[in-house]
């Protein structure tokens, strides 16, 4: 599977072997060549590319929150708020 670069796109450096192989070559499907150039001007590309770009989970904040809604002591709804417009600005900007 190609690997994706955040900064580059997709690195697809490594080739299958057999005779699948010989059917995928550029030289013989142009049409899904030119989908995965032009990828990244879609929107769902778009979208893919900073869904790529986020940061790793951070699993002791998560089992923080967790605890913290569990003993009542997380207003989720304002935080809600916040976080979906967070969310909202990053996808259109």
């Amino acid at each position: 599977m190609p690997k994706f670069d955040c900064n580059r796109g997709f690195n697809d450096t490594e080739k299958p072997d057999g005779p699948v192989a010989e059917d995928l070559t550029a030289e013989k499907d142009l049409l899904m060549e030119q989908i995965l150039e032009n990828i990244h001007n879609t929107p769902i590309g778009q979208v893919l590319k900073k869904i790529a770009c986020l940061p790793e989970v951070r699993q002791a904040k998560v089992l923080d929150v967790r605890r913290q809604l569990t003993e009542g002591k997380y207003d989720l709804s304002k935080r809600l708020d916040i976080a979906l417009e967070k969310v909202l600005e990053d996808l259109t900007a």
